[in-house]
Formats: structure tokens, C-alpha cells, sequence
């Protein structure tokens, strides 16, 4: 199966809360959604996240291109195909990432979990062109819960590879101020073309360093609301519709 940054990892989208003591839910997609969302997400650097990119990919895993409306969230899911391998991926690249057992225990959780971050933000470079669309789709009402509840289990499995334990009140603080870091750093990605991203890799780590301080985040959260809101409207617009 293609992963979200175009390695052939091991996923099989059926992982999607990872904590201490929750049970493994039930798949994402079946069989033959993850076959079409597979394929399509082969054409997101050309076509977007698109309906002409589920076509495509019915088309190519042998379905009927009207198989594509079947898909239960339209291009929403094909996002949500991209946010699920992508955070998935984490887990086998742990080592390559971390070190092994020994050398991991050696470095602090900040620092693992800075490290993990910024490999997760590493699975956008594929499609980072794209991805102010996928925002702007991410953001209308009907899609900003399923958009909130990826977002929870990234940083939730973040902090689980990272071999955080805690489960005093600072479990919801960190998580939060995560999920805050993370997502201005996604959107200042897109805008960034640095060699290796290099910039947003500062980023990163700035915001991380920031990351306690409450003004800071406010500001963000001001930030992706106002910038997803915008998004949603120029897309709209540039589709003819009348806002």
C-alpha cells in the first residue's frame, strides 16, 4: 500500500486510536475504499484532492469510475486517506526515527516528540501544494469534527511513541498545545520553500519552545481559524459559487 509520503510501509488503516488501554477499533475504510483511495491518492499532486482524483482512482483499482461516489465522505475521505497513513507511519519508522531501545531511553520526550513531529510533517512533502485545498475542505462544518478527531489521535499517538505515560491533568495540556504547534506548522509549510523545509523545521522548533505560553496560543488558534476560513471562501469562489 502507498503511504503518504510514497514509501511502501505496512499499513493496514485498522490502528486508529493508539493508547495504553484502548483496543484496537475496527478499519477505517474497507476493502474497497482503501483500494480506490490507494489509486487516487496517487493523482492528489496532479489533480488535488479532488473528485477527478477518486475517478481516476476507482479506474485504477478496476471499478467503475461512478464507484468514486460511493465513497461515503467524497474527497473528505481521500484527505482523510492521507491523514490516516501518514499518522500510521509513525509507528514503523519509531526506530529509524528514535534509535533503538537503548538509545531512545537516552533522549528526553520533548525531544522524541519533536522529532516525531516534524517526521509527520515530513509526510505532507508530496502533497504540500495541495494541501492549502485540503485545509479549506478540512475546514467547512460538516468536516471540521472528523478534521479535530485526526488531529486528537495524531498528537495522542505522538506522545504515545514518544513513551509518555502521564496521567495527570498535564496528559490534556501537552496534548493541546500540541495539536496547536502542530497545525500552525502544517500551514506555515505550505508557504515555505526552503531547501528540506528547513524553515519550517525552525518553526517547529520555536513553537514547541513557546509552546507554554498561553497568549501564543491563542494567536494560533486566531491564525488557522482565520486562514482556513478564508481558504474555504477562495475555493468556493473560485468554483463559481456566489458567497
Amino acid at each position: 500500500m502507498r503511504s503518504a509520503t510514497g514509501r511502501s510501509w505496512p499499513v493496514t488503516l485498522s490502528r486508529q486510536y493508539h493508547s495504553y488501554d484502548h483496543p484496537s477499533p475496527p478499519p477505517v475504510f474497507n476493502a474497497a475504499e482503501s483500494a480506490i483511495l490507494s489509486e487516487a491518492y496517487a493523482h492528489v499532486p496532479e489533480h488535488g484532492f479532488t473528485h477527478r482524483a477518486l475517478s481516476l482512482g476507482a479506474r485504477a483499482a478496476g471499478y467503475p469510475d461512478i464507484s468514486a461516489s460511493v465513497i461515503p465522505e467524497g474527497v473528505f475521505s481521500l484527505i482523510k486517506y492521507h491523514l490516516v497513513t501518514a499518522r500510521e507511519g509513525l509507528a514503523p519508522r519509531k526506530t529509524q526515527v528514535l534509535g533503538g531501545p537503548e538509545q531512545s531511553r537516552l533522549v528526553p520526550v520533548a525531544e522524541k516528540v519533536e522529532l516525531l513531529t516534524w517526521e509527520r510533517l515530513l509526510a505532507n512533502r508530496t502533497i504540500n501544494h495541495r494541501w492549502q485545498e485540503a485545509l479549506a475542505i478540512m475546514a467547512q462544518p460538516s468536516h471540521v469534527p472528523g478534521s479535530l478527531h485526526e488531529l486528537a489521535l495524531l498528537v495522542d499517538e505522538i506522545y504515545h511513541l514518544s513513551g509518555d505515560t502521564s496521567v495527570d491533568p498535564s496528559w490534556y495540556t501537552k496534548r493541546g498545545s500540541l495539536s496547536l504547534v502542530y497545525t500552525s506548522s502544517e500551514l506555515f509549510m505550505t508557504n515555505d520553500h526552503s531547501p528540506g523545509y528547513e524553515e519550517t523545521r525552525s518553526f517547529l522548533q520555536r513553537r514547541l519552545n513557546e509552546s507554554d505560553s498561553l497568549g501564543w496560543a491563542l494567536g494560533s488558534v486566531r491564525q488557522w481559524v482565520g486562514f482556513t476560513a478564508s481558504a474555504g471562501v477562495n475555493v468556493l469562489r473560485s468554483k463559481g459559487v456566489r458567497i
